[in-house]
């Protein structure tokens, strides 16, 4: 896959939340996500596939309703590319939030190799 088809098919899935399926498909085995800040919940960075779905799931688990997610078009380099991503979202057990992010990928061999959010 070229990197805006691997950006585009990105897009597609996050879009309608189908979050794993995007990591099991266009993620390296030794893929890296770094947050912006290490959290109770989650540690700034996450080495692997396997570590970041389970990161994915336990984000899913504190999620009580999701009212909107949208994901810009990308913005694409030579072997990264950036999207904006906005979640409307109520945490169970806190008020509802407005999340807008900069999901920002490096591609390597057709692969996603890391991923890392601003806020």
């Amino acid at each position: 896959m070229t990197i805006i088809e691997i950006a585009d098919r990105l897009i597609q899935l996050c879009a309608v939340g189908q979050f794993e399926t995007a990591q099991k498909e266009l993620f390296s085995d030794d893929v890296i996500s770094i947050e912006p800040y290490a959290t109770p919940e989650f540690e700034k960075e996450t080495k692997g596939l396997q570590a970041i779905i389970e990161k994915g799931n336990k984000f899913q688990e504190m999620v009580e309703t999701m009212h909107q997610l949208t994901v810009s078009a990308p913005l694409v380099a030579s072997a990264s590319f950036v999207v904006s991503m906005h979640m409307d979202v109520t945490m169970k057990g806190k008020t509802r939030m407005d999340m807008n992010e900069l999901c920002l990928y490096k591609v390597k061999d057709g692969k996603i190799i890391s991923e890392e959010f601003f806020i």
